[in-house]
């Protein structure tokens, strides 16, 4: 239509002119240039409704450029219809310009709304409406009223939020990153050698994309070069806005200069009226284009973030052994949560480096427009505070460093605590391990205040500057020539563009610290990402490699590459379908040989090929934080059969019974609420499940039961088990199962010293031999009779076994309603009690207004004294922010002497000074109080919640996921350290300023008055609007991070178990869809920033546009100083209300932090660690006795017993076993012993005093444990037996000998002062054990409890410790839980447990002769 009229517009002016009528050229240039233009316009349309472009941008900016320019016209062709006279010509061309201006009007409103989607693009649940969003919608953000609204009528839930758009999914954004990163360093390394082919391997965006080639030079390559390629297109975008941005705020002053001179001369009132509209216009455009530049920065940051957690959690999976020892797991997350947070807040202001000496430079060329030379004086004092700020960047680096450095050290000591936490509790360690992180704690403080006092001293020279600019410049322009006089006009607009010059002074150094942290974090990042990764060819894994299915040739490996070989020469061939046992001492390097099949280790020389797939069970059974099932499934689909199959063989169905929910149950972090046996089992259940080619088991069977170890090595295992067709290899200590492999290897000293049959070796006479011969009381012990009890036994468990197989495949097959009914029954039970007896605590948010009393608790931390004071001091500095500008507006207006110069210059000048000076001096007071204060509240809320996180008892760390608990030390503390206090001292400052500016205006121009309470109105429902929304966006965002970190935490201890079933991609994907989940909640609270952003600057701009028209419409009765006076600090209210608000969201959105940690400040806790009045006596226990008296105990309120009704006596210095099927009660009864679960009825006496009645320290004190997971911390070796350095070397030593430990320690090279890595990972699971041995050596007590002491050990040095049990501990009372009943046999009573109940307790030749379950067990482990 538009594009015809045009046309019949062109056409009737060729006509005329052919016709020889007066044409005007415009009325044939302008419908030709806008016929084109029309179109283009169609052209457009169409191409976009081709491509499926809902709404275009250029379009309506097109329309609304028409609607405009056209608006100067429609006013020109209404004064000629006024003016009358029109030709024929005339009226057609003003009949098709109303009709195309009504067709203009009416696509511009037609923009408002979207095209409908695509026939052929799928619709999508819960899809932001941010995707189908008009241009206009986008501009002004009105898309997100919607959950604005939702927000304000009720507190939003997950469900609530929309999912993230394409581009802002962390799997898009992750693959495009790890391609550019991995290109990144692909050329570093061509430079310095030739591309092999395999250069195209780096366009794949999967796991193998991290994975560096061996054998080619490190190097260094540029993270920075990586993101700027990824991020920088869409940054640059960004920029460009901000140009825009920054013209427009130099528009404001000149509009301001001639509003000042408007009012002091004779122009007609609609230049002011015309003036007031174009600075509310100018404002608004500037409004628009600034938080679009925002969004944009927010943006690019957020992505950033998906980057680098994406990034550091890929490179977690494929980090070789020696990159793992530099970072530790704390360390990891801190990149994960703070570096990558100092990125996306630099993202934000990064732009100033450019972008505030550009408005330096605009503002001084426009000041010396008004000014002169004189401006150079002020130029000169911004020079002379450059080299102040360089140094506060560089004390602020150096600081930042060390800060980051102690940072990393206290989340990992925390982490490595939280993940020994029981056993610290049973060493009576835990406050001990407090002062040590706290030790730490207050050397990061003593940073952290010398850095705040730093940044005081930078808030002053920031306040100063723009103030000494001034000053210097007005002093010098007057004063260099008394004919200089400090006009309105002059003082006003030049007191404007000064406090534009005020931002860019201020964040510069803001920035340029910004960019000192993120520096920080982008070397220690580059460093993690440029680590070295383990050899994907290590181990060949292609079906055609030579040799048998697992294959060893001549091949040596280390732990890393400049450490000494672990395993040398080695040469193995495991043939399809065989079993193969691995055996030898503690430390021969078994478990490092399942490492070196799974590609875990360096190798050195050699060749290694493992053909088909892999499952591995490890010697410690890694479970994640799901139900069992899923534990089982590990991402397979479900499969009944085989599901069923598996479980009844790894002797799981009794467990599930015992279960609250069955295998529906939900599992603890680190399998918390399974016992060692189960946990073991489900991972041997686990891989069964994965029908896979080759099993690697690692010493799996010395966890369990000696007869639920023989029963599932003949279900599994052994030559009968359902494993019987694939190829296993078997490390194990038990002799028993030997004769049944078909070939068993023995390592000594990291070498291959024998391979063959059970009885080659015999015959061999070798180190295997001996090794046997020192058993073979065991092995002896097997009766004739006893041999065909087995025979019989095993015939009979085949049969069984065979007629459940074949029942189970006949149910598979026949598929029985009944039995389908039944287990769906069950399913359904089962499904209701999970959710009833769900164990990890889902973290919740809290709801509505953050509660008075966590900003008064944060108050009461820094002192309610210093908050007075931090107050006054800021409102002192805006009184004589308000007395100078007044000042500066009657200087202004001094009358003129005849000669054209002012009276008292000095004197204005003298006042104006010290006025400014107060004003700095003010700043730098509540400056210092606030960093005191801070630092104050930093230790207090750190404090408290550290003691009582260290007090806690165990049954929260059962149902708390560790990720929890390590965000509120890393992120929550962080915000306490750093955020909230810039938080409160930007919502004091702009709160001040607010309020003065206010009065200033009303002082200016009462009328104003008339219009502050509506407007004040206005601002109080948009920002309560936005308010209740961010808020709970803010509490979504923090409780959905946690699991991020808890899943890191969670990859990285299965890491092995996760690359060994080759589900790299199954964990990434599993983390994004976490990541996804947290960025859901943040992505939606930086868009409400800038729906706010932009409303408050709309009421802001109407307090501009109010105070210019009360301006024009007071003309001739205020003088031009004061409308200056009122329009230049109208102008800044703008940025003022918008600050105040934010400042004020961000400080309630950041308290949370407060409340989360307030909220872990007041957990339960356990008893009293000291009871005065009841404390034992020093030489207590002095027998040992123990007496339990119908005693009953539950993990947790709520949960069935664990222990029931337990009466028992045991005398000092008895030697008691205790037994029973794995969930008996065994290692409960120790945990009551040592009050880590309290009594549910009844109570334990130990030499006649209960128990219950005495502080935990004493009573953890007097007891020794070597617990079943033992736990070691990163440090010395030193450290580790003796953390508190209470014995001397000669007694350490001693310790070591009697642990059979000391020839090792002596082979090192650094002894006791060896450095163990985190969780004691360079050493074996045996030597970990034995270090726990020296331990309670070290101790001495009356008391030691062995809970599977000795199942990780090999059998000679279980002989050995047995023997350095029984001689060092000899008049001791000592409990033994075990698996191998050989380490009891010599006790002086067993005690049999039996669903929590005592079965039997007699001596063991009694229990014997009874023939009972002690009997049954004795049997099966070939002892009876």
């Amino acid at each position: 239509m538009l594009w015809i009229l045009t046309w019949v517009d062109l056409g009737r002016g060729i006509w005329e002119w052919y016709n020889g009528t007066a044409v005007l050229y415009v009325d044939l240039v302008t419908p030709l240039i806008v016929g084109v233009t029309m179109a283009i316009a169609a052209f457009f349309i169409y191409y976009d409704r081709l491509k499926g472009v809902r709404t275009s941008g250029l379009l309506t900016i097109y329309w609304i450029l028409f609607l405009l320019t056209w608006a100067l016209v429609f006013r020109t062709k209404v004064e000629q219809i006024q003016n009358g006279g029109l030709t024929t010509g005339e009226v057609m061309r003003i009949v098709t310009f109303f009709i195309s201006y009504a067709c203009v009007i009416a696509h511009f409103l037609m923009s408002f709304f979207v095209d409908l989607p695509p026939a052929y693009e799928p619709q999508k649940l819960n899809t932001s409406p941010q995707e189908s969003a008009s241009f206009i919608s986008h501009m002004f953000f009105e898309w997100f009223s919607k959950m604005i609204m939702l927000g304000y009528k009720n507190p939003l839930v997950d469900n609530d939020l929309w999912d993230l758009i394409p581009d802002d999914k962390s799997g898009r954004i992750s693959r495009r990153f790890n391609k550019t990163w991995s290109a990144e360093k692909a050329k570093y390394k061509n430079e310095n050698e030739e591309v092999d082919d395999d250069t195209a391997r780096f366009e794949n965006t999967d796991v193998d994309v991290l994975i560096e080639q061996p054998g080619r030079k490190k190097g260094k390559p540029s993270l920075f070069k990586a993101m700027v390629r990824v991020f920088g297109p869409y940054y640059f975008l960004g920029s460009l806005l901000k140009v825009v941005s920054d013209l427009l705020t130099f528009v404001s002053p000149q509009l301001l200069s001639a509003l000042i001179l408007f009012t002091s001369n004779n122009a007609p009132v609609w230049q002011g009226y015309m003036l007031a509209v174009l600075l509310f216009v100018t404002a608004i455009l500037q409004s628009i284009v600034l938080q679009q530049y925002f969004h944009v920065c927010f943006t690019v940051g957020m992505r950033m973030r998906s980057a680098v957690v994406g990034a550091v959690y890929r490179k977690a999976m494929v980090l070789s052994n020696s990159a793992r020892k530099e970072s530790t797991v704390g360390e990891v997350v801190n990149l994960m949560s703070v570096d990558a947070q100092r990125f996306m807040d630099l993202m934000t202001y990064l732009n100033t480096v450019w972008s505030g000496p550009f408005q330096i430079i605009l503002a001084m060329y426009f000041l010396w427009q008004y000014l002169g030379a004189a401006v150079l004086a002020g130029l000169g004092v911004m020079l002379l505070l450059i080299p102040i700020n360089a140094l506060i960047a560089r004390k602020t680096h150096q600081l930042q460093v060390r800060q980051m450095k102690l940072k990393d050290e206290r989340i990992k000591l925390m982490n490595e605590i939280l993940n020994g936490i029981k056993v610290l509790k049973m060493y009576a360690w835990e406050m001990s391990f407090k002062d040590k992180v706290k030790a730490i704690r207050d050397k990061e403080l003593d940073v952290l205040r010398t850095a705040a006092y730093l940044n005081a001293v930078g808030s002053f020279t920031w306040v100063s500057a723009p103030f000494l600019v001034s000053l210097t410049t007005f002093a010098v322009y007057v004063l260099s020539d008394s004919s200089h006089i400090l006009t309105a006009q002059k003082a006003f607009v030049s007191l404007s563009l000064f406090n534009i010059l005020r931002f860019p002074l201020v964040m510069l150094p803001a920035v340029i610290a910004a960019i000192v942290q993120a520096s920080v974090s982008m070397t220690r990042l580059s460093k993690f990402l440029a680590g070295d990764e383990l050899d994907p060819d290590a181990v060949d894994h292609s079906p055609t490699a030579h040799g048998e299915v697992v294959e060893v040739d001549n091949a040596t490996f280390t732990w890393g590459k400049k450490d000494e070989p672990i395993l040398k020469n080695i040469n193995l061939s495991v043939p399809s379908g065989s079993l193969v046992a691995v055996v030898g001492q503690v430390g021969t390097g078994k478990s490092s040989l399942i490492s070196a099949l799974l590609g875990d280790m360096d190798k050195v020389e050699g060749y290694v090929s493992v053909k088909g797939s892999i499952a591995y069970v490890a010697q410690q059974a890694w479970i994640q934080n799901l139900t069992v099932q899923d534990n089982i499934l590990f991402g397979k689909p479900f499969d009944p059969c085989l599901y069923h199959q598996t479980v009844d063989a790894c002797e799981l169905k009794e467990d599930f019974d015992m279960l609250p929910a069955g295998d529906q149950t939900e599992i603890g972090e680190r399998g918390i609420n399974l016992s060692g046996g189960q946990k073991q089992r489900v991972s041997i259940a686990r891989a069964v499940y994965q029908d896979a080619d080759v099993y690697l088991f690692d010493d799996p069977l010395s966890a369990v039961d000696a007869h639920v170890g023989k029963n599932i090595f003949d279900n599994v295992l052994g030559p009968r088990g359902c494993l019987k067709n694939k190829t296993r290899l078997l490390v194990t200590h038990g002799v028993s199962f030997l004769p049944q492999v078909d070939r068993i290897v023995v390592l000594v000293g990291g070498r291959v010293s024998e391979i063959g049959h059970y009885d080659e070796l015999l015959e061999k006479n070798g180190a295997f031999a001996e090794f046997l011969r020192n058993y073979a009381n065991h092995e002896d012990s097997e009766s004739t009779d006893e041999e065909d009890v087995r025979k019989q036994s095993s015939r009979t468990i085949q049969f069984k076994r065979q007629r459940t197989r074949t029942s189970s495949s006949d149910h598979c097959k026949s598929g029985k309603l009944r039995r389908r009914k039944t287990d769906r029954d069950i399913d359904i039970k089962a499904q209701q009690k999970k959710k009833d007896d769900k164990l990890i605590t889902t973290e919740t948010a809290e709801t509505g207004n953050i509660k008075l009393s966590v900003a008064l608790s944060y108050m009461r931390s820094v002192g309610y004294l210093i908050c007075s004071t931090i107050a006054l001091a800021y409102c002192l500095q805006n009184a004589a922010q308000v007395g100078s500008s007044i000042w500066l507006s009657q200087w202004s207006t001094d009358p003129l002497n005849p000669d054209g110069t002012q009276n008292g210059t000095a004197t204005r000048l003298g006042v104006y000074g010290a006025l400014g000076m107060t004003q700095a001096l003010m700043v730098l007071g509540s400056s210092f109080s606030m960093s005191y204060g801070s630092v104050v509240a930093s230790t207090l809320l750190h404090s408290k919640m550290l003691v009582r996180i260290f007090r806690a008892p165990m049954s929260f760390f059962d149902t708390t996921p560790l990720g929890r608990i390590v965000n509120r030390f890393s992120k929550d503390i962080y915000l306490i350290d750093e955020v909230i206090p810039r938080c409160f001292t930007g919502l004091l400052m702009t709160g001040f300023q607010c309020l003065s500016t206010f009065v200033v205006i009303v002082y200016s121009t009462p009328i104003f008055a008339v219009v502050v309470v509506p407007l004040l109105i206005l601002y109080y429902f948009v920002q309560r609007f936005y308010i209740r929304t961010s808020r709970q966006l803010k509490r979504l965002e923090s409780i959905s991070r946690s699991p991020i970190y808890s899943h890191f935490s969670e990859t990285i201890a299965g890491v092995s178990t996760i690359r060994a079933y080759g589900l790299q991609k199954s964990f990434m994907k599993q983390n994004e869809i976490k990541l996804d989940t947290n960025q859901m909640a943040y992505y939606p609270n930086i868009v409400s920033n800038r729906w706010l952003a932009l409303r408050l600057e709309l009421v802001g701009n109407l307090i501009v546009l109010f105070a210019a028209i009360f301006a024009v419409v007071e003309k001739g009765k205020i003088n031009d100083g004061i409308v200056g006076l009122s329009i230049s600090y109208s102008l800044q209210i703008t940025m003022m209300l918008n600050w105040l608000v934010r400042q004020a969201s961000e400080l309630e959105t950041n308290i949370v932090a407060v409340e989360r940690v307030e909220e872990y400040s007041s957990v339960v806790q356990e008893a009293e660690l000291v009871i005065d009045g009841s404390r034992p006596p020093s030489h207590w226990p002095a027998e040992g006795s123990i007496k339990f008296e119908d005693y009953s105990t539950r993990y947790r309120e709520g949960l069935d017993l664990v222990v029931k009704n337990i009466t028992i006596h045991i005398n000092g210095g008895e030697k008691v076993g205790i037994v029973g099927r794995t969930g008996a009660g065994k290692s409960s009864m120790t945990l009551a012993l040592f009050r880590i679960i309290e009594s549910a009825s009844g109570r334990i006496s130990i030499d006649g005093l209960p128990i219950s009645n005495m502080g935990l320290q004493d009573l953890r004190s007097k007891l020794s444990i070597i617990p079943q997971d033992p736990v070691l911390f990163s440090g010395s070796l030193r450290m580790n037996l003796d953390p508190f350095e209470e014995y001397r070397d000669s007694e350490l030593w001693d310790a070591l000998e009697h642990s059979h430990l000391k020839d090792y320690v002596t082979s090192l090279s650094e002894k006791l002062e060896h450095e163990v890595t985190e969780g004691g990972e360079n050493l074996s699971v045996g030597q970990r054990q034995l270090v726990c041995l020296a331990r309670a050596l070290l101790r001495k007590s009356k008391i030691l409890v062995l809970d599977e002491a000795t199942a990780a050990v090999d059998l000679e040095t279980d002989d050995l410790i047995q023997a350095t049990i029984r001689e060092q501990f000899s008049d001791c009372t000592t409990f033994t839980i075990a698996h191998r009943l050989n380490t009891i046999m010599d006790s002086t009573r067993v005690l049999v447990l039996d669903a929590g109940k005592v079965a039997e307790f007699d001596t063991p030749d009694n229990l014997l002769q009874a023939k009972g379950i002690f009997f049954s067990m004795a049997k099966d482990a070939g002892l009876a």
